[in-house]
């Protein structure tokens, strides 16, 4: 792409909610205000919003990552979930609340996540319906500049591993000097591989008067194996990482220039925003107008505003099982083990249980994943061929494509224990003070068993308190409210019968958490 500069006049501008019209800073060279402010209260100008994208279903990292439950919201690489430790970069001096824009489905498990990582002021923006990158960052572009157009935004996927923390901040520092110039700033990491799985950047000359800070001369697609090692060997590319930094301002009038239909879609889904207890519900109809398209297809590879920022972090996507086994501490033999597992005679081998004993002999460069309903075996060169077997699932109707046994409800979970003939058995957890909906069915009875805790139990108006090695009965058509009063966790064994035992003959009279 040709990246020569244009004159640097007649720049769009952007009206503000409050009225006020902004217009785009020039690209000339300026005396950057610091990254982190002295007083962040005093200077909240000089904070940088984080914004975190959380949309996606990690399908090449099934069956542990699924539709249901995604790649972010698991400890793939140390004792926090990916989510949480990207929400924990942007946390201190110098970071405004975080802003995480996600599937609507996942809303509950963000929250308890952030909340159990001491991230209480984190703003939730809920996409209706996915719509790629594009529509999710206009939409937090548009919130973020009601308060300050100028704000410079560090978006960042919330499934990407970064090792080195402290050289990250680094060079966050140097692409929001050039934000604060009316750039849009982007990571490029080293190459350590010709991976075929990432995006590339060919790196233009330096931008002047910007430490650290380069023109990009193109973007590059995912290539094929052989490009991609001759574009390594240049020396002159690097992986696209994702992460951009930008002012608000800068975002909008960009987007209004080379993606208008996005701007005009999503402006009155934010503008019909509601406020959904602790998130902001973008407007459904509006939302779903909006083209299906990321950024770098909408502004990046058409911005001439773009700049790179040379970068070794020790930068993942996390995009593959291979990934994981690159990343993981390898034993004598070059393996990796996860959980319950035996190696014999094997060598570079990534071998992951969640639950049974699994042993592996004989074995080289494969890959074995173990869950409570699946197994994934394949060789290691063959990892990004996964979701061709999610796709396959999905075809055929199978809930292993896109759900685990185990479903989370803001109240807690439910695990699957065992399907028959016009009956199924749940294990029910129910966090301390929360409850479910006040709720009906029209095909099946249950029965409650208490194993641990105790449980006020309403049906028909009759409240009755259940203790451990008690059950109470629910006839069809019963309604009916499960509730922990207690200070513990509540677990329960569901016992269901009846002709029809789908999560849809679920009536909703009364629901604490929003739900229809």
């Amino acid at each position: 792409m040709d990246r020569s500069r244009k004159a640097e006049t007649g720049l769009p501008g952007w009206t503000g909610k409050s009225g006020i019209a902004y217009s785009i800073p020039m690209m000339n060279a300026v005396t950057p205000a610091p990254l982190f402010a002295a007083n962040a209260t005093e200077n909240a100008v000089a904070l940088v919003v984080p914004v975190i994208l959380s949309g996606g279903s990690g399908s090449r990292l099934w069956p542990v990552s699924r539709e249901s439950f995604p790649k972010q919201f698991w400890p793939l690489i140390g004792e926090r979930s990916m989510i949480v430790e990207t929400a924990k970069r942007g946390v201190g001096v110098g970071f405004a609340p975080p802003v995480i824009v996600c599937n609507q489905e996942h809303r509950f498990i963000v929250a308890e996540q952030l909340r159990d990582a001491g991230i209480l002021d984190a703003r939730i923006v809920l996409e209706p319906v996915g719509r790629n990158s594009a529509p999710a960052i206009a939409a937090a572009a548009l919130l973020v500049a009601e308060t300050d157009p100028e704000a410079v935004m560090w978006v960042m996927a919330a499934d990407s591993a970064i090792a080195d923390l402290s050289g990250l901040h680094a060079t966050l520092a140097h692409a929001v000097a050039a934000a604060r110039a009316g750039r849009i700033a982007t990571f490029g990491m080293r190459p350590t591989t010709p991976e075929t799985g990432y995006g590339y950047i060919e790196v233009g000359p330096a931008l002047d008067g910007f430490e650290g800070v380069n023109e990009v001369a193109r973007f590059v697609e995912k290539p094929d194996a052989a490009t991609a090692a001759s574009l390594v060997a240049t020396g002159r590319y690097l992986w696209n990482s994702g992460m951009f930094v930008f002012t608000a301002a800068t975002m909008l009038a960009e987007l209004a220039l080379h993606a208008p239909d996005v701007l005009t879609a999503v402006r009155p889904a934010v503008r019909d925003r509601v406020q959904d207890l602790d998130f902001v519900r973008l407007d459904p109809a509006g939302f779903a107008a909006c083209p299906d398209i990321s950024i770098d297809y909408a502004v990046a590879e058409r911005t001439t505003r773009a700049a790179v920022v040379p970068s070794d972090l020790g930068w993942s996507d996390v995009g593959s099982w291979s990934a994981l086994w690159d990343m993981g501490p390898q034993d004598s033999a070059g393996n990796v083990s996860v959980g319950d597992v035996l190696l014999e005679s094997s060598r570079d081998c990534y071998v992951r249980s969640d639950g049974v004993l699994t042993a592996v002999v004989g074995l080289r460069d494969a890959i074995v994943v173990v869950t409570e309903d699946a197994v994934l075996a394949m060789h290691r060169s063959r990892s990004q061929d996964v979701k061709k077997v999610v796709e396959r699932l999905r075809q055929a109707g199978r809930h292993e494509g896109v759900a685990h046994n185990r479903s989370y409800r803001p109240w807690g979970f439910t695990d699957s224990l065992i399907t028959g003939e016009r009956f199924q058995v749940k294990r029910i957890m129910v966090n301390a003070g929360h409850k479910i909906s006040l709720q009906k069915h029209f095909h099946r009875a249950e029965h409650w068993v208490v194993v641990a805790g105790s449980a006020m139990v309403t049906r028909d108006g009759e409240v009755t308190l259940v203790r451990e090695n008690e059950s109470i009965y629910l006839p069809l058509g019963s309604v009916h409210r499960l509730e922990n009063p207690g200070r513990i966790p509540l677990t329960l064994i569901e016992v269901q019968s009846g002709s029809y035992l789908g999560e849809d003959d679920i009536v909703r009279i009364e629901d604490h958490y929003g739900r229809s």
